[in-house]
C-alpha cells in the first residue's frame, strides 16, 4: 500500500471522529496496531474499545503507549479539527514522526485501487452508504469508508475485499483533492464551510478541481443542473439517470430507474424524503457503471436500512414519533421538513435544533431562521462550537429572534426532556451535527415513559 507498507503502528489524534474511526477500523482489520486519543468518550469510541483499539481521553504524552513512540514504525493520523496546542500532537511534531491528515491517508489507500467517490455538500454520507451496501450485496470485493454508521452493519466501514474502494469525498478543508477516483459523483454544491473557503466561488472551484481528478476513462455523475460536465442524475426529469413513476406506499418509496439505454423497474427505498430518492439514484447509477448486475440491485436497495442519525426513527408509534438527524445546514433542514410533511401531513411537529459552528450560524442565520420557522414548534439549544472560538453577537438567542414562529424557545440541555414532554407535538425531530445526538437516548426514554 504505497509508502505505508513498513508502518506497523497507527496512532489517531481525534480517533472518535466518524472518518478517523473508519480508518482506525481499517488498519485494525489489516492486523496493524491501532490506538488513539479523543477529547470525550462517545458511542463510537466505546465501539472502538470493544473491538480492541486502545483509546485515551487525557491529552498527555504519558498516555501514549510505549510502542507508538517508535517513530520508525508509527504513523500519526490527525484531523484538522484537533487544535494545534494539543500536547500529543505537539509531541509527535517535535519528535519528527510521520504525520498525515486523515484525508491524505485515505488518498494513499485509494491511489492504487479502483475507487468510487461521492462528493457534495449534502447527501454524500447516505449516498456513499447506499453505494457501499449495493456493491457489498452484489458481491464486489469492496472496502467502503462511510461518513456515518450504517444500520445494516452497525459500522462506518464495509469490509468485503480490498480491490475496490468506496469513499465519501469530503469538501471540508479540500480533503477530497487527495483522492484518486475512477468513478465519482457530485450531487450538490451549495455554499458551506465558508470559514475555510471564504467565498462560495472558491468552494465551487474546489468541486471543479475534484472533478478534474478523474482520469480520461473516468466517469463523473452530476446532479442535473449543476455547472459541470458529466452524466446527469435526477428525479422525474430529463437526466441520464432518473427516478420515474414514484409512488409512496406504507411510508416507502417505489420507483423505476430510467437510464440512457433502458428502464429498470421495481425499486423500493425505505428512507423518507425525495432527497434520499436522488441519493439512491446516484448510488444505483454508480453501481451500474461499475458493473453491478441490474437484477441484483433491486434486492440490494430494498435491504438497505439506513444510516445512524440520518432520519433515524428512535420511536415510531401511533402516539409519538421521535426522529434523530444530523441536519446542520439550511438545505438539510429543508429536506428534513419536506420529508416530515410528506410522511406526516396532518401531525403537529416539533424541531429541536443545535446549531453547529459559530461561523456557519453567522453565515446562514437568515436561511436557518426561514427553514426553522416552517415547523409547528421550535426549540433551540446553544451553538455547538466544535473547533471554533465564540464570535461576538453570534448565539442561539440571535437566531431565535429571527425565527418567525410564536412557538419558539431556547432550551438548556438539562431541561430538554421535560420541555419536549410538555409539547403537544406528535412528531419530535432532534437535529444537529454537534453532541445533540448524545441526548437522543435520554429523550427517548423520557418519552417512552409518557406514552
Amino acid at each position: 500500500m504505497n509508502n505505508l507498507s513498513h508502518i506497523q503502528n497507527y496512532y489517531f489524534i481525534g480517533i472518535g471522529g466518524i472518518g478517523m474511526s473508519a480508518l482506525a477500523r481499517f488498519f485494525k482489520s489489516q492486523d496493524k496496531y491501532v490506538a488513539g486519543y479523543d477529547k470525550t468518550a462517545s458511542v463510537l469510541t466505546k465501539e472502538l474499545e470493544a473491538e480492541g483499539i486502545l483509546v485515551t481521553f487525557k491529552d498527555d504524552i504519558s498516555e501514549i503507549p510505549k510502542q507508538f513512540k517508535d517513530s520508525e514504525k508509527t504513523l500519526v493520523v490527525y484531523t484538522p479539527a484537533v487544535p494545534k496546542e494539543n500536547l500529543q500532537l505537539q509531541y509527535f511534531i517535535e519528535e519528527q514522526f510521520i504525520l498525515k491528515k486523515r484525508a491524505e491517508v485515505l488518498g494513499l489507500i485509494s491511489s492504487d485501487r479502483f475507487t468510487l467517490a461521492v462528493a457534495g455538500t449534502h447527501g454524500k454520507t447516505t449516498t456513499t452508504a447506499i453505494l457501499g451496501h449495493l456493491l457489498k450485496e452484489t458481491n464486489a470485493p469492496v472496502t467502503a469508508f462511510l461518513g456515518g454508521v450504517s444500520e445494516d452493519i452497525q459500522s462506518n466501514l464495509i469490509l468485503k475485499g480490498d480491490e475496490v474502494i468506496v469513499a465519501e469525498a469530503d469538501e471540508f478543508d479540500r480533503s477530497f483533492l487527495h483522492l484518486s477516483p475512477n468513478i465519482a459523483a457530485i450531487n450538490s454544491m451549495d455554499a458551506d464551510h465558508l470559514d475555510i473557503y471564504g467565498v462560495n466561488e472558491h468552494l465551487q472551484a474546489s468541486f471543479k478541481a475534484f472533478a478534474a481528478l478523474l482520469p480520461k476513462d473516468g466517469i463523473l455523475f452530476v446532479k442535473n443542473g449543476l455547472p459541470l460536465e458529466g452524466k446527469t442524475i435526477g428525479i422525474e426529469d430529463d437526466a441520464d439517470f432518473s427516478a420515474i413513476n414514484i409512488k409512496i406506499l406504507d411510508g416507502n418509496y417505489h420507483f423505476d430507474l430510467k437510464t440512457p439505454t433502458e428502464i429498470i423497474e421495481g425499486f423500493t427505498l425505505h428512507l423518507p424524503g425525495r432527497h434520499n430518492v436522488l441519493n439512491a439514484v446516484t448510488a444505483l447509477a454508480m453501481a451500474l457503471e461499475y458493473g453491478s448486475p441490474a437484477e441484483q440491485l433491486r434486492d440490494a436497495l430494498q435491504s438497505f436500512k439506513g444510516i445512524r442519525r440520518r432520519f433515524s426513527y428512535k420511536i415510531k408509534t401511533d402516539q409519538k414519533v421521535l426522529i434523530d438527524d444530523y441536519a446542520h445546514h439550511p438545505a438539510e433542514i429543508k429536506a428534513v421538513f419536506e420529508a416530515v410533511r410528506e410522511m406526516y401531513p396532518k401531525m403537529k411537529n416539533l424541531v429541536v435544533f443545535q446549531p453547529h459552528l459559530f461561523s456557519r450560524t453567522r453565515d446562514f442565520v437568515d436561511d436557518f431562521a426561514e427553514k426553522l420557522s416552517q415547523f409547528d414548534e421550535v426549540m433551540l439549544m446553544d451553538i455547538y462550537p466544535a473547533r471554533e472560538k465564540p464570535i461576538e453577537g453570534v448565539d442561539s438567542q440571535w437566531l431565535l429572534e429571527k425565527i418567525n414562529n410564536p412557538n419558539k424557545q431556547l432550551v438548556k440541555r438539562e431541561e430538554l426532556s421535560a420541555k419536549i414532554i410538555t409539547s403537544k407535538a406528535k412528531i419530535v425531530l432532534m437535529l444537529g451535527a454537534g453532541d445533540i445526538g448524545n441526548e437522543v437516548e435520554t429523550v427517548k426514554r423520557a418519552l417512552e415513559d409518557e406514552i
